[in-house]
């Protein structure tokens, strides 16, 4: 399968830890990336149903930057769904946070738009960003640094202001649909109006229902193609009209075809770095793609 082919080539550029235990807080995935060159790593980034954070372990040298060019370096959020960003380095080291959108309101803060591409996330945690990068940096190894990052979400959860029930209810089904059901028949099992709904997610989540569910067919969807299935099947078993809708939407996302997303490089780490997390729930319940 093309699959395993784009595992070996992925392995072949990065060393890639993950923790050894599950975390204490439902919805978060982690992972660690070390380049195996001291050559210049320019990946374009896979939208994904997820706000990441990226600490930079290294000596500064990589900056994130979306579609407009603006760039950010040292500690960055990547914004959920975010389209045209690319991270670029030389002998890069870095640790990465996947944040399932209800879990990222408390954590990165009230005021903190998840639909935002790029921000750095000392503009979200002010001081505490570069103390949390520099006992990350300090640590003796990945599990060490698991563990610090881990502590240090839990206490900016903990004192962070939860989603309403309904909002982290309708992300779940969302998730476990895999885009699947449709906004009326969310906002009926929550008992709220469309609007209200349509409203409160927006606020809490950063992007709209319909846009966040498709978000993540369109995912589940990536995923299908670079396991090398063809664009057809796919369309046809992700719940797509046809091929042609697919192909509208994979371009929205990503500003390239069915076969470039199924190719892309840094969708070829999954398997080995997010394998036990493909999908985040705010209850942590995880659906792996098929």
């Amino acid at each position: 399968m093309r699959s395993a082919e784009q595992s070996r080539d992925a392995a072949s550029v990065w060393d890639i830890a993950t923790p050894s235990r599950r975390g204490r807080l439902p919805g978060v995935s982690m992972a660690g990336f070390r380049a195996r060159t001291t050559g210049l790593v320019d990946l374009g980034v896979v939208p994904y149903p997820a706000v990441t954070v990226a600490v930079d372990l290294g000596e500064g040298t990589l900056t994130v930057a979306d579609a407009d060019g603006r760039r950010r370096s040292g500690g960055v959020v990547v914004g959920l769904g975010s389209v045209g960003v690319r991270g670029r380095g030389r002998d890069i080291a870095c640790l990465q946070v996947r944040l399932s959108p209800p879990v990222a309101h408390a954590v990165l803060g009230a005021c903190a738009e998840p639909g935002a591409a790029v921000v750095s996330l000392e503009d979200l945690w002010g001081r505490d960003a570069a103390r949390v990068q520099e006992r990350l940096r300090a640590a003796g190894s990945w599990e060490e640094r698991f563990a610090r990052a881990e502590a240090a979400l839990v206490r900016r959860y903990e004192a962070g202001r939860a989603v309403e029930p309904e909002v982290a209810f309708v992300w779940g089904r969302m998730v476990a649909s895999r885009g699947g059901v449709r906004v009326e028949r969310l906002a009926a099992e929550v008992g709220w109006s469309r609007k209200r709904l349509w409203s409160r997610f927006r606020a809490r989540i950063g992007l709209t229902p319909k846009r966040a569910a498709q978000l993540v067919r369109f995912d589940h969807a990536a995923h299908r193609l670079a396991a090398g299935h063809s664009a057809a099947r796919v369309a046809a078993e992700t719940g797509y009209a046809d091929q042609s809708h697919l192909h509208r939407e994979v371009m929205a996302f990503t500003g390239a075809t069915p076969t470039a997303v199924g190719g892309a490089p840094w969708l070829a780490v999954d398997d080995v770095a997010w394998a036990a997390a493909a999908y985040l729930s705010d209850d942590g319940t995880r659906t792996a793609p098929a």
